[in-house]
């Protein structure tokens, strides 16, 4: 558990880092478009569950590692910056654009789940990447 809590902070806290350097650079959020620069935002959650799903395998498992192990551990971190990542945007939203509540967190929302979904698909790939057992079905 210590390892997913670790590189669920990470990505969290780049998440975070992300959102304030992206508002800082005058990015709004209030627009249900999205710029093609948010989309450079899909290698935090990437490179976070790879690296922490092959600490997970390296240390803890000595390199041996099933699919079913390495999907659980990657559920784990993506649950850790997610929670971390919502609370990000929720700071964000209140904090950034106090005059549009109502489109801004709509327009949030969407993004989250859209996440979401990415995260997930993410959580597959590194999981099939990374994984050493093989199981034969008969």
């Amino acid at each position: 558990m210590k390892n997913s809590v670790i590189f669920g902070i990470v990505i969290g806290v780049l998440s975070l880092i992300w959102l304030f350097v992206m508002r800082a650079t005058g990015y709004n959020l209030t627009d249900s478009e999205a710029s093609p620069i948010e989309y450079v935002s899909v290698l935090i959650p990437l490179i976070g569950l790879y690296f922490g799903v092959k600490n997970f395998r390296d240390g803890e498992l000595k390199g041996n590692m099933g699919f079913l192990e390495a999907l659980i551990q990657s559920f784990k971190i993506l649950l850790v910056g997610g929670a971390l990542a919502v609370f990000a945007g929720i700071v964000f939203i209140n904090w950034g654009n106090p005059d549009s509540h109502d489109t801004t967190f709509q327009s949030f929302s969407g993004r989250i789940f859209g996440a979401l979904l990415v995260g997930v698909i993410m959580a597959f790939g590194v999981s099939l990447l990374l994984t050493t057992k093989s199981n034969k079905v008969d």
